[in-house]
């Protein structure tokens, strides 16, 4: 009876984890939308508490109003924005960080409860203390991020070194917390043990990690329009003049690099899947084999979504959400879903001990 009971309360554990992942998941596909649509200096006090009221009335409005005029992006970007435009980027910033808001009553909440009835076990408690640090941690980041933005004499949108951590930190957490649950919901038995595969895959996740830096430093420089085309860069394979470029800071080099680990990426994520397919045929686990070509649907959805993105740049700047936002905030959950298929994978190749029967 004590089995079935503990097993119970690490179904219900894994299940309050994986609406956490669930809700991680949107809010990283709503930071997106605040990228996409310049929202995210729109809001230019930090309030943990009382941020979650909206202005409630057109003083107020107007008071939101004049912080933003106050800042380099309006007066060099944005500045015939009207009260009603500025209320629509308001709006995505003020979701986005109310939905983190959320999040911390949806994990804080259930916990007091569970810690109350006695639901969790005692390895549980330290990886659910460290998962509270990082979503405190990721939400300082956040505001250190905006910050960047907001001084008069500063960037007209945020760092872009400051948005990548802020980026890789959330994915961070959301790889974290899945793992969390597939301890949780995978039994032992279920596990395989190919030291070979699964550092193949430790390395292909490496390499993902560093792309997902440059994915946040495209976004941070608006790069896809300083290229939007394909499969040559503005006419060229290699930019004139690339050994002048910086790797990091000019939207150029930074492209080609992001361009180049694609590429890499896709040869890596093949040949980790086929290496993955090899295995579950010797040990007949269906769950990675269906991994494995999940992992090469989403790699190949992953460069087919950047290549349209970049040849769907439009030519003028426009105010509202088009196809070329569209096809990026896709872009960006697309790569959230390759992460998370590769770090399943990993989960369930073992490095050590003989290959086991799923």
């Amino acid at each position: 009876m004590v089995a079935i009971a503990d097993a119970r309360k690490r179904k219900v554990i894994a299940v309050w984890l994986l609406l956490g992942v669930f809700m991680i998941v949107v809010q990283i596909a709503l930071g997106g939308i605040t990228r996409l649509t310049g929202s995210g200096l729109s809001m230019t006090e930090w309030e943990p508490i009382m941020g979650f009221l909206p202005p409630l009335n057109e003083q107020e409005w107007l008071e939101a109003f004049e912080g933003y005029q106050q800042i380099a992006q309006f007066k060099y970007v944005n500045s015939h924005f009207t009260l009603s435009e500025f209320k629509f980027i308001y709006f995505w910033e003020w979701f986005h960080r109310n939905w983190a808001r959320f999040i911390a009553v949806v994990f804080l909440v259930p916990f007091v409860y569970f810690w109350v009835k006695k639901y969790f076990l005692k390895e549980m408690v330290l990886p659910l203390i460290l998962l509270f640090v990082i979503g405190g941690l990721q939400g300082f980041i956040g505001w250190y991020m905006v910050k960047s933005g907001l001084d008069e004499s500063s960037l007209f949108y945020v760092s872009h070194i400051r948005l990548s951590v802020h980026l890789v930190t959330a994915l961070g957490l959301l790889a974290y917390t899945l793992w969390f649950a597939l301890k949780l919901l995978i039994p032992r038995e279920k596990l395989l043990h190919d030291t070979k595969t699964r550092n193949i895959f430790l390395f292909t996740i490496g390499v993902l990690v560093i792309q997902l830096f440059y994915g946040a430093f495209m976004a941070g420089l608006h790069a896809a329009k300083w290229a939007p085309s394909w499969p040559k860069m503005n006419g060229y394979w290699i930019p004139p003049n690339f050994e002048s470029y910086s790797l990091v800071n000019d939207p150029l080099g930074v492209q080609f690099v992001h361009r180049a680990l694609a590429y890499l990426l896709l040869v890596l994520v093949i040949f980790a899947a086929i290496k993955a397919w090899k295995l579950a045929q010797k040990t007949g686990s269906r769950l990675l084999k269906n991994l494995s070509i999940w992992s090469v649907v989403f790699i190949l959805l992953q460069v087919l979504l950047g290549i349209f993105t970049l040849l769907a740049v439009p030519s003028i700047v426009k105010d509202e959400f088009g196809l070329y936002e569209t096809l990026a905030e896709f872009h960006q959950i697309g790569a959230m879903f390759l992460l998370m298929t590769l770090v399943t994978i990993v989960f369930l190749i073992r490095g050590k001990g003989k290959t086991s029967l799923a």
